[in-house]
């Protein structure tokens, strides 16, 4: 049986994300190559219907004119795809800064938000984009920084991310908040929900659910205190775990990442390491794809989930120019909506 939703969504961030121009870096992959690789995959006569954007170059340039950006969604329309969650440019670098920073890095954290919701909006008047969230996250790589006190900075991020959601809300927008274990503050599932709960705003903030790196929430990698799982587990207590994570933070997901990961951790360029995605049929991959989507997915149009997304991020390029590689995942990710989609 197929399903009208989720709308099956590809992400552009893997042709960026960890590669660069320094020595031992994988160069970047231009959005219209990703788009082609994208539109490339077909099974059964199924295709990808859209695609997840990151919103800083080379792919775009965040202070890009209204004209530039509507090419930029004939572009993306061309290939028969919708835009649908937006990756905002908060990271020092970009345009934004630490949501745990001074002020000044703050005020530079809410621009970014400011930025993403007006790209957003020449997306949506185009008609390229009809659903979706805004991505964000502390723009804190590590987590030493914010051991200094603890406290106090996730303090600051509650601030900061309450402060961006109003700035989201005014927009029509909502923000997601990306799980994952290289994110201060947000370095374990339980941290993540102080924050969400922090900012008790779950009409406009909300969290991105990504099954690689919350399958390290589980270990407790960054945060030993929040462990559910230890090593050698049996797959009674995998379950066991995964239902109590999910239970918590699956009412606050507005967002999710189909992914695949083999317990290890990985970071390329200027990514700290965070949970390794691995390819949708890796035998070293610790994850029933299908079956853990469930969890997260179930009574996902009561949270306005329209569409779920396939992350690679870090995947070497040569994986990512084969296209058996696309074929593989688009076959998953038809997979996931057969066993838990809607009409």
């Amino acid at each position: 049986m197929t399903h009208a939703f989720p709308k099956l969504h590809n992400a552009m961030w893997p042709g960026l994300v960890g590669k660069g121009n320094e020595p031992g870096q994988e160069p970047p992959i231009s959005l219209e190559r990703m788009l082609d690789l994208t539109a490339a995959a077909e099974v059964d006569g199924q295709k990808f219907e859209g695609i997840d954007y990151f919103l800083f170059l080379p792919h775009t340039d965040p202070q890009a004119t209204d004209d530039q950006l509507r090419r930029i969604a004939d572009l993306i329309a061309s290939k028969g795809f919708k835009i649908g969650s937006l990756v905002a440019p908060v990271w020092p670098g970009t345009v934004g800064d630490s949501a745990m920073g001074d002020e000044q890095q703050r005020a530079k954290f809410l621009e970014a938000v400011k930025v993403a919701c007006r790209i957003a909006k020449v997306f949506n008047e185009h008609g390229v984009r009809e659903y979706g969230v805004i991505r964000i996250d502390s723009a804190e790589f590590g987590i030493d920084k914010w051991r200094e006190d603890p406290a106090g900075n996730t303090k600051k991020i509650i601030e900061t991310f309450r402060q961006a959601a109003l700035i989201a809300k005014d927009h029509g927008e909502r923000l997601a908040a990306e799980g994952e274990i290289c994110w201060a503050g947000m370095h374990s599932w339980k941290y993540m929900l102080d924050v969400l709960e922090g900012v008790g705003m779950p009409d406009a903030l909300g969290f991105q659910a990504d099954l690689a790196h919350t399958y390290l929430y589980l270990l407790g990698y960054n945060a030993p205190e929040h462990a559910l799982l230890k090593e050698g587990y049996t797959e009674e207590e995998f379950w066991a775990a995964y239902k109590q994570m999910t239970d918590k933070l699956r009412p606050w997901t507005i967002d999710f990442h189909v992914a695949q990961n083999d317990g290890q951790v990985h970071g390329a360029g200027s990514h700290d390491k965070t949970g390794k995605h691995c390819p949708a049929d890796d035998p070293n991959g610790k994850l029933d794809i299908v079956k853990c989507a469930g969890y997260w997915l179930q009574d996902a149009p009561s949270r306005g989930i329209k569409h779920i997304c396939w992350d690679g991020c870090m995947f070497p390029n040569a994986m990512l120019e084969d296209p058996q590689t696309w074929n593989t995942i688009l076959k998953k990710m038809i997979e996931v909506r057969e066993a838990h989609g809607w009409d």
